[in-house]
């Protein structure tokens, strides 16, 4: 029998299997589909081959380059195009967005290109949290209400909110600050104050969104590697087959059954998956008018933004150099929802028309895709003798879930016997 039972094949479990079968151990990993990686994936979309989930990563603790250079793409890594992104406000104005902040959390309240979109008024409110005792907020259970509490509902929702809308999926009130931003809680301890502790983190005045990278080629070539290296170390991997039911020291397939040390990176084994609907749409136009980059490297969109539906929009030939190298002159561009109807394709066209002020008619669409997915809330409990990894454990990002994985199969290595 094998020492462990991966279920599920997302990163998460990747990661897993992969580390557990490099230190000796044997391994069996069950997927219910007939592919491996999870929302980690490849679409071909106008003839050019894109990420169909995740097209970069947080930098933070160099975590995912750490296991990119493992798996041999380390010269692979790039950096997107300094530029950043911009803010379609709900008053329907454009702005590029403050170079010094984290999450949206301004450096600088008071910097020209946080008034710019929050109002002098709103700034000198978030200014003055620099006055406030730094345990005013320190136990808040959410990113949106530490900010709140500290700089006021205007710095909550026109930046903090369509930012982690558009990077997380998620409304900031529902969000951990120890996973989404680890050490900003430390940093405003120490520094006195949440601007402060802003600009601790982001000392290196990086524009915002620079904190990520990407892989030339696309995400998606993690999972390629990933993938052979399993093969390289004897991970059985069984596709195509839907565990039923999981227990402590085995899992079920149907009627047969498969002994070992459970590792679940599968939502829905346990219980129904239910979470947040991803909806994204990607669109490859022929437009010379958008070599100019007109807005960056795409838009967040802020909640009642007049006449738009998405939440968010990538230039990604515009972030990219690589991709743009590869389009031939064509632009990618991404645009998230929350929820879309039939129309999909005609809906991100008028968004990106007025998102990037450019009019795109619809013959200049050479091709559009739709990807959907659903992102687990974390589960509810913690299972007797399971280990569980991925999303339902570690939160949204690449980052969080390959530093989690990591983690419990470090703990899983050192157990006594193990």
């Amino acid at each position: 029998m094998p020492d462990f039972v991966v279920v599920g094949g997302g990163i998460g479990g990747l990661v897993a299997a992969r580390a557990l079968a490099e230190s000796g151990r044997s391994v069996v990993l069950v997927e219910a589909t007939d592919h491996l990686g999870g929302t980690v994936a490849r679409h071909t979309v106008g003839g050019i081959d894109l990420d169909a989930g995740a097209e970069s990563f947080s930098t933070r603790g160099g975590i995912v380059a750490g296991l990119a250079t493992a798996l041999g793409l380390g010269a692979e890594i790039v950096e997107p195009n300094p530029a950043g992104a911009w803010l379609q406000s709900a008053n329907g104005k454009a702005n590029p967005l403050p170079e010094l902040s984290l999450l949206g959390i301004p450096g600088s309240p008071l910097a020209r290109d946080v008034t710019a979109i929050i109002g002098l008024r709103a700034g000198l409110r978030a200014q003055l949290e620099a006055l406030v005792p730094s345990f005013y907020g320190e136990k808040a259970d959410s990113l949106g209400e530490l900010v709140r509490k500290r700089m006021g509902s205007a710095v909550l929702e026109q930046l903090v909110a369509p930012i982690v809308r558009g990077v997380h999926s998620a409304d900031p009130m529902h969000l951990d600050i120890d996973r989404v931003a680890p050490g900003l809680r430390t940093a405003l301890v120490r520094t006195g104050s949440l601007a402060h502790a802003v600009m601790d983190l982001r000392s290196d005045s990086a524009r915002a969104g620079s904190a990520v990278a990407g892989i030339r080629g696309g995400i998606n070539r993690l999972v390629v590697e990933l993938e052979a290296d399993l093969e390289r170390f004897g991970v059985d991997v069984r596709l195509n087959q839907r565990v039923t039911s999981v227990e402590k020291g085995h899992v079920n397939v149907g009627r047969a059954r498969i002994d070992g040390q459970v590792v679940l990176a599968a939502p829905g084994v346990l219980e129904p998956v239910e979470g947040r609907r991803v909806v994204l749409a990607t669109l490859v136009v022929d437009e010379p008018r958008l070599d100019a980059a007109p807005r960056g490297t795409g838009m967040l969109v802020a909640a009642g933004a007049p006449g738009i539906r998405a939440k968010a929009l990538t230039h990604s030939t515009a972030k990219w150099a690589w991709l743009a190298e590869r389009a031939g002159g064509k632009h990618v561009l991404r645009l998230s929802y929350d929820d879309a109807g039939p129309e999909l394709a005609e809906t991100a066209r008028q968004d990106a028309s007025t998102l990037l002020g450019v009019d795109l008619r619809p013959e200049q669409v050479v091709d559009f895709a739709r990807v959907e997915w659903t992102r687990p809330t974390p589960l509810t409990y913690s299972p007797d003798g399971i280990s569980v990894v991925g999303e339902t454990a570690a939160g949204t990002g690449l980052a969080a879930i390959v530093a989690q994985s990591t983690a419990t199969t470090v703990r899983l290595l050192q157990q006594p016997g193990e």
